[in-house]
Order: structure tokens, then C-alpha cells, then sequence
């Protein structure tokens, strides 16, 4: 833990270094008054002024933000058909380089940093596994535009850029250069009460420059009657050779969470892929902890536990013309699914009573169109990292049978997807609609509409650094459900920084808004931003949602976060809530890590049951 803390100060001093130099002068010089006053008062000695570069530096560089969007159209399409000589694999230390200014080399104290208290990827993994193009392949433009993103969306990977070289002797042939820069690799995280309750985990996401990741987390408790000890143990190797497989083990020991299982899955990471799927099996054992729609007063706890498989295989068809529907993007994906859930542990099951622990299979049939793109931008949900945005649409139809302890029953959904940059640089909006339903007897059964609509703006100027404006509006309704299985519209389903067990029903209508501001200054190597929220909710089960009261959350809070370390988003939050049910106090605060959130894409995956959350 020492000289994890010690690499972080380091790190501060370092990233303050390594902003000096990229920010341009006429930007450092327009600071404002406040500022510059303070760094008057502080550059009077050499520690007063190391303690101000310590805790303040300019970090949000306008020229970087205008950099990402004028290569948005694909930098590639110029070299079209030109035949690839030499793959040259350039990888930058964790600290004092950029993927948009290699020519930088940082100072000594970064380069120290990053050769000695980080293994980068081995060159040999990224050339087998991480590319989707060899020596001798034609360059497809669209190609190295995919493999560009996909590297980026990697959690090993802080950013990374492709560039076509053309050679001077030989014109129709041209050397690809691949930029990638690391994340740091080791997370430790940990809290300590006393000697009789502590936890501790260490997460390396890259074992000696492998990829493999590896999660170990141990708690103890010595007071707790149920148990004392937890642990789990998570493995992962993500792109088995050339496959493009991720193969993940997990064994998990845990006071309301037992689980062994085994998984390998592949997505359709871009619109070339022809075939994904996935093989998953394992057993589960959950402490439950429910309420009753009907009697919120009384909680239920009980056991469930059970041994279930999971496969599918899914396969993508381009279309044999273009037209403005069927673009080049499009595809026409088909995917069969089949699973098994036998329960060895559960509460009382009959043909109309908990029907979610039904011992049951099924087997589900898709046909879906997807077509999607990506925009790069920044300033979204990173802090300054390039972020892929998708664009594009979706829709989906599944059908299938059940076969279960108490006969058999069909199921039929629909999705479908939309998001599109608006015009007059209105901003980014999403909408997602959901219907699907078991039926038995031309009866509905777990039945569920839902539908949501995000709504993200442009990134503003302010000062010297931006802001944006999210909106989230959701909406579920659940249709002939069990008592024990409702919608609840705490934390991320609803309203943030509340978790109570009573906000529950089988309909549901949240709105959630939120300004961030990405500062323009960092705190010890990491970067700032200021957040305000309002968050309105809607539950209920028997009445008309309008009926219900209005359940609301506002607050404000900070986020910090370093993109060369790969540990959650640390955030510090305020919020007050004047009429949620249990509130000893109306004002709450929190200090938690907040998972960067990302867009959801196009995809289409497996044939899947809509679920009630």
C-alpha cells in the first residue's frame, strides 16, 4: 500500500510536469485572476511553488478536443486498397507520452516511473490477438477504424491510434504504425476497521504483460453470526490467440454470494464479424433479502440456490446491395440460445406463485438488424480519453419455448435501438424500447414494456474548460408478475445515493438530469469534475403512477479520475432527500468508486428474456 501511494505522488508531480508542456502558453496565461494571484503568492520559494505545481495543474488541453473531432471522418480511406509491408507496434510509457504527440518523450522521472513500476503488453500478444490485420492484407479502411476502437475499448489500453505511412519506394505498398499506451496495471483497494473487521482485494489486469487479469479480495468479520470469512477470486484471459475468445473463471466465497462458473464468450466486436457466442456454466448460491409488494413492512430472507448452462451462437449476414437502410454498416444477424436453471434451494414454487425459480429451460430464436457507426469524442463519460460513441439503430425479434416443472409456455420480445448525433449541434440522443412476455393459455406471463431515452449536449465551452448536460428519462411496466418480483428505483435505477427496499412496484417512471463540469485543474495527478443532480421517481404496483408520490433526490459532488490507472472513479457526493420512506436525516453524503459508465452500442447478442430491472 506504501508504495502504491507513493507512485501516486508521483505520479501528481509528474502529470504536472507533463501538462506544463502540452498546455499552449496563450491558454496558461488567460488563467484566471484567482489563480494567478495564488501562484504569485506560491512561487515566492522552491516549496511553496513545488506544493502549488503538487495540486494544481491545467490538464483539459482545447487543442486535444479539437484534435479528436477533425479526424472523426476515417483518417484511413485515403489508403484504400494499398497493401500493408510492415506492422510497426509503438507502445508509450503509462506517463509523459500521448498517442497525439508521439514525438514526446517526458522527463526522467516519468520514464523511471513507467519502466520500472509497469510491464507493458507484450508486443508479440498485440500482433496475435489485438489486430485485425496482418503483413500482406489489403488496408480496409473501415478495418483499421474498428481495430482502433476496439483497442481503445480495452481496459488495458488508456488510448490508442493507427497510422498508415505510405512508402517512398514502393507506392501501392505502405507500413501501419500501432500506437497503444497502457493503463496501470495494479489496483489494490482495501479498508480496515480494526483487527477483528477489515477487507482487502488486489487486482492485476495485466499479469506480467500477458492481459490475463486476475481479481483477489478477502474480507473478515469477526462479529458476523452467518459468516466470518469471505473471498473470491476472479481470472480472465481476454483474446485466446486469434479468436478473439475471453475465457473468464470465477470462484466466489461470500456471506449472500457463493458461485463457481466457467465462461467463454465472443461478441460481435465489429460489423466484419461473422459469428459470436458464448458457453457459460456454473452453480449459485444467493442469500435472498425480499419484501412483499402487497406488506413492505415485513422483509422475507431465504435461500436459493441452483446449477445452470448457458450457450449461444449467433451469425451475421451482409446485405448483397446498399440503399439508405441497408448501408455498408448493416447486417442481418440470426442467433439460437439454449439454457437449463435446475433449483436445489428456493421458496415455495407452484404454476401461478414464484415463478422466477421454476426449475426450467428454454430455447430462444433471433432475427435482428443492426446498423452501426461510431463518432469519437471526449469529455463524455472519461476524463479526457478518446471515447468511441455509438451511431446507429437496432432491431430485434425473438421468439422461443419454455419448458418448465409446471408445462410448457412460447415467449416472444421485440427491441428496439436508436441513437444519432442531433442537428444544429443539439447533442447525442438514445432511445431504447423493450417488450417481451412468457405466454400460457393465449395469457400473458412475466410480462415487461420498458423503454428509456437518454439525451447527452454538445460539449460546451466555459472559461477555460466545458461542461455537458445529462438527461435520462426510463420507464418499466411489468405485467403479471410475482409478489417477490418488482422494480425498485434505488441507486443507479432511479435515485442516486439512496438504498431502500421499500421503493418497490411493478410500474415505474424515473427522470434523472445531471451537469458535470470537467475542471480545468487536477488534485494529486487527478483529473476534477464538478457534478450537480436532480432525480425524480415514480413506483407503484396496484394505483396509476400518477397516484403515488413523487419521490426525489438533489445533490452535488466531485468526481476524481487518473485514465493511466484502471480503479473505479472516486466520488464524493451531498445529496438531500426530503420525502424518501426511513430517512433518519433528509441530507445523505457518500464517498464511493463510481464505474465509468459507457454508451450502449448496436450489437446484437443473444436471444434474450427482457428482464423486470
Amino acid at each position: 500500500m506504501y508504495k502504491f501511494l507513493m507512485f501516486l505522488l508521483l505520479l501528481s508531480i509528474s502529470a504536472a510536469a507533463q501538462n506544463q508542456d502540452t498546455i499552449p502558453k496563450s491558454v496558461a496565461n488567460r488563467d484566471s485572476i484567482r489563480y494567478t494571484n495564488l501562484k504569485l503568492r506560491m512561487s515566492k520559494t522552491k516549496f511553496s511553488k513545488a506544493i502549488y505545481r503538487l495540486l494544481f495543474r491545467d490538464v483539459y488541453n482545447q487543442g486535444q478536443v479539437k484534435e479528436v473531432k477533425e479526424i472523426e471522418t476515417n483518417p484511413f480511406t485515403e489508403y484504400e486498397g494499398m497493401i500493408i509491408k510492415n506492422i510497426i507496434v509503438k507502445q508509450l510509457n503509462i506517463l509523459g507520452q500521448s498517442v497525439y504527440d508521439t514525438a514526446r518523450t517526458g522527463n526522467q522521472l516519468e520514464r523511471f516511473l513507467s519502466k520500472n513500476l509497469h510491464t507493458n503488453t507484450r508486443e508479440g500478444i498485440i500482433r496475435r490477438s489485438f489486430l485485425l490485420f496482418s503483413e500482406g492484407d489489403e488496408i480496409k479502411a473501415q478495418v483499421l477504424k474498428d481495430n482502433e476502437r476496439l483497442l481503445r475499448s480495452n481496459k488495458l489500453v488508456v488510448d490508442a491510434r493507427i497510422v498508415v505511412i505510405p512508402r517512398k519506394d514502393i507506392t501501392w505498398m505502405a507500413d501501419v504504425m500501432v500506437i497503444i499506451q497502457d493503463a496501470w496495471s495494479l489496483n489494490i483497494s482495501g479498508g480496515f476497521n480494526t483487527f477483528n473487521k477489515f477487507n482487502v482485494g488486489v487486482e492485476n489486469i495485466n499479469v506480467q504483460g500477458t492481459t490475463h487479469s486476475q481479481l483477489t479480495a478477502v474480507r473478515w468479520d469477526g462479529k458476523d453470526t452467518l459468516q466470518k470469512f469471505q473471498f473470491r477470486t476472479i481470472y480472465t484471459i481476454p483474446y485466446i490467440g486469434k479468436t478473439f475468445i475471453t475465457g473468464q473463471a470465477n470462484f466466489i466465497y461470500e456471506r449472500d454470494l457463493k458461485e463457481q462458473s466457467v465462461r467463454f464468450f465472443r461478441p460481435f466486436l465489429t460489423n466484419e464479424t461473422k459469428y459470436a457466442g458464448a458457453l457459460e456454466a456454473g452453480h449459485t448460491r444467493l442469500r435472498q433479502y425480499k419484501r412483499k409488494i402487497n406488506d413492505t413492512e415485513v422483509e422475507i430472507r431465504f435461500p436459493t440456490s441452483f446449477f445452470y448452462y448457458d450457450s449461444w451462437l449467433g451469425r451475421a449476414f451482409k446485405f448483397p446491395f446498399e440503399s439508405k437502410i441497408f448501408t455498408k454498416n448493416s447486417r442481418l444477424v440470426v442467433a439460437l440460445r439454449h439454457n437449463k436453471y435446475v433449483f436445489h434451494d428456493r421458496p415455495e414454487v407452484g404454476p401461478n406463485l414464484n415463478k422466477i425459480y421454476w426449475n426450467r429451460s428454454a430455447t430462444l430464436l433471433s432475427l435482428g438488424f443492426s446498423n452501426r457507426n461510431y463518432k469519437r469524442d471526449v469529455l463524455i463519460y472519461g476524463f479526457g480519453r478518446t471515447e468511441d460513441v455509438p451511431v446507429g439503430n437496432l432491431l430485434s425479434v425473438t421468439g422461443g419455448q419454455e419448458s418448465t416443472q409446471f408445462g410448457e409456455r412460447g415467449y416472444g420480445g421485440v427491441q428496439f435501438a436508436k441513437g444519432l448525433y442531433l442537428p444544429r449541434n443539439m447533442g447525442y440522443s438514445y432511445l431504447l424500447l423493450n417488450f417481451g412476455s412468457y405466454f400460457k393459455s393465449s395469457k400473458m406471463q412475466q410480462g415487461v414494456y420498458n423503454g428509456q431515452l437518454n439525451y447527452i449536449s454538445n460539449l460546451i465551452p466555459f472559461r477555460y474548460s466545458f461542461f455537458r448536460q445529462f438527461v435520462t428519462l426510463k420507464y418499466t411496466y411489468g405485467v403479471n408478475r410475482d409478489s417477490l418480483d418488482y422494480l425498485n428505483i434505488s441507486r443507479e435505477q432511479g435515485i442516486r445515493g439512496i438504498s431502500s427496499d421499500r421503493l418497490i412496484g411493478t410500474k415505474r417512471l424515473t427522470l434523472g438530469m445531471e451537469t458535470v463540469f470537467f475542471s480545468d485543474k487536477s488534485l494529486l495527478g487527478f483529473r476534477i469534475a464538478y457534478f450537480v443532480f436532480a432525480d425524480f421517481g415514480l413506483v407503484n404496483s396496484v394505483k396509476s403512477l400518477l397516484h403515488g408520490p413523487v419521490y426525489q433526490g438533489y445533490g452535488l459532488g466531485l468526481r476524481l479520475r487518473n485514465e493511466n490507472l484502471t480503479f473505479n472513479t472516486i466520488q464524493l457526493r451531498v445529496g438531500y432527500y426530503p420525502n424518501i420512506p426511513g430517512n433518519t436525516s433528509v441530507f445523505r453524503f457518500g464517498a464511493d468508486g463510481n464505474i465509468p459508465l459507457r454508451l450502449r452500442d448496436f450489437d446484437i447478442s443473444a436471444p434474450s428474456i427482457v428482464p423486470l430491472q
